[in-house]
């Protein structure tokens, strides 16, 4: 059987198909981004564990290790960060962390966390309030706050 394709436009496409698989991990590396939850240095928490941090977001404790209160703020619903928080620290997708919002909501346990519009704000708000706690992008952060955890995949 002869292909229709000649051997010059099909080792082309081959080498454009090897190329494109090759900067594929530069491209995810690119937008991939490093998350870090954040606490007032004031409050004396040095690290949290990965499950602390989920437990205080998640509502199931609204206190740091210590016993201080802890006071959570979420990113705006709609940024990749809030996503990619949920989905590596809880396994939970945007429509699943509504759903689990809306359940506690109706039933009178607890509110969700006090979210801000972008990280900017959520570092102000940690820097100026010692019980704050929140998660943003490692480049949104200053000295004014801490760095208790680094959420990797």
């Amino acid at each position: 059987m002869t292909s229709i394709v000649p051997s010059s436009t099909r080792m082309r496409i081959c080498l454009q198909l090897l190329f494109a698989l090759a900067a594929l991990p530069m491209l995810q590396g690119a937008r991939a981004q490093t998350l870090v939850v954040i606490v007032n240095p004031s409050i004396g928490v040095q690290h949290l564990s990965r499950r602390e941090a989920l437990d205080i977001f998640l509502g199931r404790y609204r206190t740091f290790p210590s016993g201080a209160s802890a006071l959570p703020i979420d990113l705006d619903i709609n940024s990749n960060e809030r996503r990619q928080f949920y989905l590596m620290l809880a396994h939970k997708d945007s429509s699943d962390m509504s759903s689990y919002w809306a359940r506690l909501t109706f039933s009178g346990k607890i509110s969700p966390p006090f979210s801000v519009a972008n990280a900017r704000m959520a570092v102000d708000i940690v820097a100026n309030n010692p019980n704050a706690i929140a998660y943003v992008d490692r480049a949104a952060v200053d000295n004014r706050v801490r760095i208790a955890l680094e959420i990797t995949p």
